[in-house]
């Protein structure tokens, strides 16, 4: 079971690469903030013949964090396992769907954070409205507000996250048609990796995923996880929770479990319960090191 669910992996979810995970010794973990004027004051570095040089020190804030645990279980009677049909296992199944739905777990936790204007510093973020919205092909100018954002940020962001609908509509804007394809621009699709190098990004994630908001017992209602905005952010893949300089990152305390669970109440024959979980937390820990644009295209 812990072999299938560690195995399983929806490729078209992107909470591992937004905030990649990083390992952490204990259920309760610490992580530095660090101050980023430390690295852009420059103090006199001139030294006499016999004086001493000046000295720095660099600081920052340790915060305190607690991985959280996330898990489901599926009953299943041993009659259902008996009665299988050949090449059928009703709990390899159980456990592949129960690590699909903590997969999405995660990446609506990701989504709302990645995509939540207060994770980012003040002058960090554009809500934008009407003709800015780069739906409107006649009147925005996207190459230039995303350039122009990154621009800002102290450490440039390497990598681009955008949902689903606004990456459909960014990719057929004139504009980018016109600056990659070198035509008009009134036709054509630019693929991913040709504006990620327009937009000097290491890579761009798109955010597919869907979920269904409805209550129990309601009618079902699926909307879109990533919603209708556009967030660039500095991702150091090396970076750990003590170490290096990123913008988030997942702590992940051990490795994802799976088990079997003899249950005696499952119908008349008992059965087995199959539990799919992790303990993880996602940390937003360098706001400043990121920027937001809300409502990149209308709602």
């Amino acid at each position: 079971m812990t072999a299938i669910a560690i195995a399983y992996r929806n490729k078209r979810l992107i909470a591992d690469e937004v905030l990649p995970r990083v390992p952490v010794a204990k259920q309760a973990f610490k992580y530095r903030k660090f101050d980023l004027k430390d690295g852009f004051t420059l103090p006199d570095t001139l030294v006499g013949r016999t004086s001493a040089p000046n000295q720095v020190e660099f600081g920052f804030t340790e915060e305190g964090g607690f991985t959280e645990d996330f898990a489901l279980d599926d009953p299943i009677p041993n009659a259902d396992i008996e009665n299988a049909p050949e090449g059928y296992n009703p709990v390899a199944y159980a456990a592949e769907n129960l690590a699909k739905i903590i997969d999405l777990g995660r990446e609506v936790r990701v989504a709302n954070k990645v995509f939540d204007p207060d994770a980012y510093g003040t002058n960090n973020k554009t809500t934008l409205f009407g003709t800015a919205q780069w739906s409107d092909y006649a009147n925005s100018n996207p190459i230039r507000a995303i350039l122009d954002a990154l621009d800002t940020v102290v450490m440039r962001p390497n990598i681009g996250i955008f949902s689903r609908p606004v990456w459909t509509k960014l990719r057929q804007h004139p504009q980018i048609v016109k600056a990659v394809l070198a035509n008009p621009g009134d036709s054509g699709v630019v693929p991913l990796n040709a504006v990620a190098d327009l937009l000097e990004l290491e890579a761009i994630y798109i955010g597919e995923a869907w979920l269904n908001i409805a209550n129990k017992g309601q009618n079902v209602d699926i909307k879109r996880t990533w919603g209708n905005h556009a967030a660039f952010i500095y991702r150091d893949s090396l970076a750990t929770a003590s170490s290096g300089m990123s913008f988030g990152f997942t702590a992940q305390w051990g490795q994802r479990v799976a088990g079997k669970i003899d249950d005696p109440d499952l119908g008349m024959r008992g059965g087995q319960r199959v539990r799919v979980g992790e303990s993880c937390k996602e940390v937003i820990c360098a706001g400043d090191l990121g920027y937001f644009f809300q409502n990149a295209i209308p709602a």
